[in-house]
């Protein structure tokens, strides 16, 4: 989804902090940024091929199908299979990967508010049924729930809670707000949703209710004068985002197989410490106005709380509560079960069978729709795999194995991709040279992308092959355009995960809308195909322009003689993060020897020079002993990165440059290990862990050596 931010310069600080896959923040159109009018890159016969076996009518048709029949975890296996058919009419060899996963189904919730006076209101918990919107009324359509939630009911007084950050909950207690026994209201933005439930678990809080709030939506607003879906571009007032309350900056994955893939007869372990104790539900904004307004003059008001983001614009407080003997009862049933989930694997075997590129996009949703999420990414993959399809029946092969991922389970917590990658982490070691993700590939017309630094400059640089939509002006113009050149930090929410923190490169791109575009309804039955087709891409446009540009990233990364990577830039960011991990201890006020890390980066820096002068020379003399060294290296550099065990408590994440925010699940947090335990005023771990980060950026930097 993405949040909108505010127009100039915090656009670029918003990006790098959120962009993390399928949850993205909306972003103003800056006007301060010039247009400009780059010339196309010209193309290659081979690229010209691809470029021009893509078609919107078919991403169209793709998307269709996609889009007219429910796809849950662990309920879409003919769908898996219809995608592994497309692969292998296109030429790829295809087959279906399984694993058994915990995962739970809703059976039945209720919700319902009591007044002081025993008047009651019981809002509707599911979305409207639209007769333009056809799959609205299906009567399979699944109904509002959180994947992972507790079974349980709770019957208390309740507290507004903001975006349920940690820092949310000790200003609550600085207010002295009672939480103890109380049931938490929490808006959706900011912190993973699962981390909201947690948060509010270990202050005592017995359930859940999280709410979307208009906040989010920019100008586009009913109060704006803006008609709401189906009848124009504001947010319809019934609409619920569904979604997963795992905790994911724990480790995603199977919560019952963590560190090793999940097959019928494996181990399954205790799984408390991932997924809450606490039952909790979503609801709209329409049904969170009578509650939210319950607490208004009781407790602290939200303007006087001073937390970020904890006033939006709905027509209440924001106050805290409680409020005196109004309660809500709250009831959540689920049906718990160990079940197979089908990843579909296509694979290309290239002539140098010791590298690799992966992509993927997961195909799994919580509705019968996902016109966005996933199935734009998708249609995109499929598109794919047809125009590499007509390079084949021309005899053509690549010089790396090129393997495609349709990953289920991800809208629970990523299960189908870190299964796989846990079942074949050490062909992956030995070969992987990057993973491409596509998650959201289009819920508007803006392209976005966070990628690990080596890759920044071939992904901008493929922008300025590609047309966007059928204009005159290419990708890499409205990219610059949009996030006035800014590139992500990889954190998590989405399936490059399990690949980046076993040392493998990744790359996750999207496009989304602007804060005057059209509300995009993230895990709602209103992200469908009447959406996609009415408001989201009319025609398909940028559904044809992302397949042309992962196509040819794909293409350039796998087929070039030397990969295609930019090392120097790898110790630009170094520098970067590290100046803001000064910043960090500074703020602190605490004193932390930095110098180990400062030198290993200096000495990364020397190797990323060195080997880059190393592939120059490789290709000047045509030396193909000395290209597959310098290949080696680019493809092997970055597991140095994951070289020296986890991050405290949560040992999936590995890579120590750059992790999702122990209390963020989204958003990255450079040099992780650090950064955390300075934030929490722990010199001893943060001492521990500049020595553990300098290790291994001096790991990463002996690969590299010449």
């Amino acid at each position: 989804m993405w949040y909108r931010g505010s127009k100039g310069q915090t656009l670029i600080a918003l990006f790098c902090a959120y962009a993390s896959a399928c949850v993205h923040e909306r972003f103003s159109h800056s006007p301060l940024t010039k247009k400009q009018d780059t010339p196309l890159s010209p193309l290659s016969p081979e690229e010209s091929i691809l470029v021009n076996s893509i078609s919107n009518t078919t991403i169209s048709q793709w998307s269709y199908y996609y889009t007219h029949g429910a796809h849950l975890a662990g309920k879409n296996l003919s769908m898996a299979e219809w995608t592994a058919d497309r692969w292998r009419e296109n030429g790829w060899n295809a087959s279906i990967a399984s694993y058994y996963v915990y995962l739970n189904y809703p059976v039945n919730k209720s919700l319902s508010l009591t007044y002081p006076n025993g008047t009651t209101y019981q809002p509707s918990l599911e979305e409207a049924v639209l007769s333009e919107d056809e799959t609205t009324s299906y009567p399979n359509r699944i109904p509002t729930f959180h994947g992972y939630s507790a079974s349980g009911s709770a019957d208390a007084e309740f507290v507004y809670v903001g975006v349920g950050q940690q820092v949310d909950f000790e200003r609550l207690v600085e207010l002295g707000v009672p939480l103890e026994g109380k049931i938490a209201i929490a808006k959706y933005g900011g912190p993973f949703r699962g981390l909201k439930v947690k948060n509010a678990q270990e202050n005592g809080m017995i359930g859940a209710v999280i709410f979307t709030d208009t906040a989010e939506d920019g100008d586009i607003t009913e109060a704006n004068g803006y008609a709401p879906y189906p009848d124009g571009p504001a947010r319809n007032p019934s609409a619920v985002q569904r979604g997963s309350v795992q905790f994911l900056s724990t480790y995603p994955g199977d919560p019952t197989t963590p560190g090793y893939p999940s097959k019928e007869d494996s181990p399954r372990a205790d799984y408390s410490q991932v997924v809450p104790r606490i039952p909790s539900i979503p609801i709209s904004y329409v049904n969170a106005i009578p509650i939210l307004a319950a607490l208004d003059g009781h407790g602290t008001a939200g303007v006087d709380v001073n937390r970020t983001s904890w006033v939006g614009a709905l027509n209440v407080s924001y106050s805290t509560g409680p409020a005196p003997d109004t309660t809500i009862s709250l009831s959540n049933l689920m049906e718990d079960t160990i079940t197979p989930i089908w990843d579909s694997i296509g694979i290309i075997n290239g002539t140098i069978g010791d590298e690799t590129i992966v992509i993927g996009n997961h195909r799994d949703a919580w509705i019968i729709g996902g016109a966005a999420d996933p199935n734009s990414g998708t249609a995109i993959v499929v598109e794919l795999s047809k125009a590499f399809g007509k390079l084949l029946a021309q005899g053509w092969r690549p010089k790396r194995n090129i393997v495609l991922g349709s990953w289920d389970g991800e809208e629970y917590g990523l299960l189908g991709s870190t299964e796989w990658v846990e079942e074949y982490v050490p062909w992956l070691t030995e070969t992987a040279v990057s993973y491409l993700n596509i998650d959201v590939g289009t819920s508007g017309a803006w392209p976005y992308f966070s990628a690990s630094p080596e890759l920044h400059t071939i992904a901008t640089d493929v922008m300025k092959k590609v047309l966007w939509m059928e204009t005159n002006r290419t990708m890499y113009d409205i990219w610059l355009e949009y996030t006035e050149g800014s590139i992500g930090v990889l954190g998590s929410g989405s399936d490059f995960t399990a690949f980046l923190h076993r040392g493998i490169g990744s790359l996750d791109i999207g496009a989304g809308g602007s804060s005057t575009d059209p509300i995009y309804h993230y895990h709602s039955n209103f992200d469908s195909y009447h959406w996609m087709t009415t408001f989201g891409d009319p025609g398909f446009l940028a559904h044809k322009s992302m397949s042309q540009y992962l196509t040819l990233l794909a293409y350039n990364l796998a087929d070039e003689d030397v990969i295609q990577f930019d090392l120097p830039n790898y110790g630009t960011q170094l520098d970067k993060y590290y100046d803001d991990l000064l910043s960090t201890i500074e703020s602190s006020s605490q004193t932390l020897d930095t110098s180990a890390l400062r030198s290993a980066i200096d000495e990364f820096k020397t190797g990323a020079t060195e080997v880059q002068a190393l592939e120059n020379q490789a290709i000047a003399t045509n030396d193909s002993g000395l290209v597959t060294l310098v290949n080696h290296k680019y493809r092997d550099f970055q597991r140095g990165f994951v070289s020296q065990g986890g991050l405290p408590n949560r040992e999936f994440y590995r890579h120590l440059i750059f992790a999702p925010g122990l209390d963020t699940g989204y958003a990255a947090t450079t040099f992780p290990g650090i950064t955390e335990a300075v934030e929490a005023g722990n010199v001893s771990l943060a001492t521990e862990f500049v020595q553990k980060t300098a290790d291994a950026i001096l790991v990463a930097a002996s690969i590299i050596k010449t």
